[in-house]
């Protein structure tokens, strides 16, 4: 890259020719940390601050919002921490951007010491903004509205976003009937909504089954100078049509998605797929597709996985294998979750050998099955009576877990399942088994099904009374007066 590199940034025309390399960095922060990759951003971090270089406080600034959107939140905790251990001056609206980063990487409690701490100059809609923020995405409702409060009482300078906070919590705790309500009040107050308050209005009243008062809202935006329609409003109205059973209108809100796709954006071709499979639409989903790898020659991974997972949904498992053959011809790696959605079609038609064929082939390709593979497996076996070899299922799905660390652990119908097959065939060492497995998870609460076997097959067992009072396990008086009777 030339020297004379100019970086445009706020309109202006920053230099980066005439800096001292003695004291600065020869190329702009972001670039000396994402030049070899997302992959190493952390050890071109410590490079830099072992360095002792400097750098501008924009750059900075452009380095911590790249950071952010690319969700590397702890090597953007770590740069701010630096840059102000050195002396760099905050904004307000720098420590609002450090809260927010305190919460996502050391959580809410450490955000709140964070903010306690902050001088009182610094205590505005900012800061208030970013803790209320994150108290509405953990849903600590009472802690949310108590702040939303204090800010309004404080005539803090309130805008859509610090509405759209709470608008989202109401939406997810399953209160739509609060929503109407707040949107009142940000009409009083005179703040303008935007496009994604008007979309979360829009699910409050449709969740509320007032179809009629969605299209209102729909009238309201188009005559709401200040706010662009986008794609997301009419993706919006047309899953509420889906929901509601209102295909015709559904296809005409899906037509105006399209028109408001003037950007070739992929979400928005993603949801058309999505949608016109739901409306049962084929013709349309196929459409779409071509549309989408026209705009998106190199088809993304994320975009094969939607549209295998439509064309399963709709029993087309012809165009399901035609669109997975032509991901595998042109991928650099196999990927699992496409390779499921597949086998998920497999499954569903019943053709558990095709499934078990392509399992071992994407292995065998380096794409190992994961907790939702084995899943999917177990499901058929279960409900096709093969119970040996759902046992294995949850077995490998146990020791595999998911793909983020955390533990699988089967659903409670499916264990339950798996016991009363247990107890109808009095097969206590097959019971026995199956809760070894689901030890290495730490579910506990099975020892009274395991109790019912035992006493359908007629056989005592001394142990069974010392795991129930090692696990502390609460009984009901039925399982109490079982276990006495197999613990003679």
């Amino acid at each position: 890259m030339s020297s004379s590199l100019f970086i445009h940034r706020f309109g202006k025309t920053k230099s980066l020719t005439k800096r001292s390399t003695k004291k600065y960095l020869e190329e702009a922060l972001y670039r000396r940390l994402f030049k070899d990759g997302v992959q190493i951003v952390r050890q071109n971090l410590n490079q830099f601050i072992k360095s002792r270089k400097k750098a501008y406080k924009w750059e900075v600034d452009h380095t911590l919002k790249i950071l952010r959107n690319r969700k590397r939140y702890a090597p953007a905790l770590k740069l701010s921490e630096t840059m102000a251990e050195r002396g760099m001056n905050k904004t307000v609206s720098d420590q609002a951007v450090h809260l927010d980063l305190i919460a996502k990487t050391r959580g809410i409690t450490a955000a709140e010491a964070y903010f306690v701490n902050l001088p009182e100059q610094s205590k505005n809609h900012y800061t208030y903004g970013a803790l209320l923020n994150h108290y509405c995405k953990e849903l600590m409702t009472e802690k949310a509205e108590s702040m939303f409060e204090k800010m309004k009482e404080w005539n803090l300078s309130l805008t859509s976003l610090h509405y759209n906070s709470i608008l989202t919590l109401y939406e997810k705790t399953g209160q739509p009937e609060r929503i109407p309500e707040i949107i009142r009040d940000m009409k009083t107050a005179e703040v303008k909504l935007d496009v994604f308050t008007y979309n979360i209005w829009m699910r409050a009243v449709a969740a509320m089954n007032d179809i009629s008062e969605v299209e209102r809202v729909i009238d309201e935006i188009k005559k709401d100078e200040q706010v662009s329609e986008d794609w997301t409003t009419y993706s919006n109205l047309a899953s509420i049509y889906v929901n509601a059973g209102l295909t015709s209108k559904a296809e005409k809100a899906l037509k105006e998605l399209e028109k408001q796709n003037t950007y070739k954006n992929l979400s928005a071709f993603q949801h058309l797929i999505t949608l016109y499979g739901k409306t049962g639409n084929l013709v349309e989903v196929y459409r779409v597709w071509r549309s989408l790898r026209l705009a998106f020659p190199k088809t993304a991974n994320v975009s094969y996985l939607n549209m295998i997972q439509v064309l399963v949904k709709l029993n087309d498992l012809p165009g399901a294998e035609k669109c997975f053959r032509e991901w595998v011809s042109g991928c650099s790696s196999y990927d699992i979750r496409i390779v499921n959605a597949l086998i998920g079609g497999y499954a569903k038609a019943g053709f558990i050998e095709k499934a078990e064929e392509l399992k071992e082939l994407s292995r065998r390709r380096g794409a190992k099955p994961n907790a939702k593979t084995w899943e999917i497996f177990l499901n058929f076996y279960l409900e096709n009576g093969d119970i040996e070899t759902a046992v294995g299922c949850i077995d490998n799905a146990v020791s595999t877990g998911r793909a983020n660390g955390e533990k699988w652990v089967p659903p409670a119908t499916v264990v339950k399942k798996f016991m009363a097959h247990f107890e109808k065939g009095k097969d206590v060492d097959g019971a026995e088994g199956f809760v070894r497995i689901l030890e290495k998870v730490e579910i506990m609460l099975v020892l009274e099904s395991l109790i019912r076997v035992y006493a359908a097959a007629g056989k005592t067992s001394p142990v069974v009374r010392r795991r129930v009072k090692m696990e502390n396990v609460e009984l009901s008086d039925e399982g109490k007066a079982l276990l006495e009777t197999i613990s003679i």
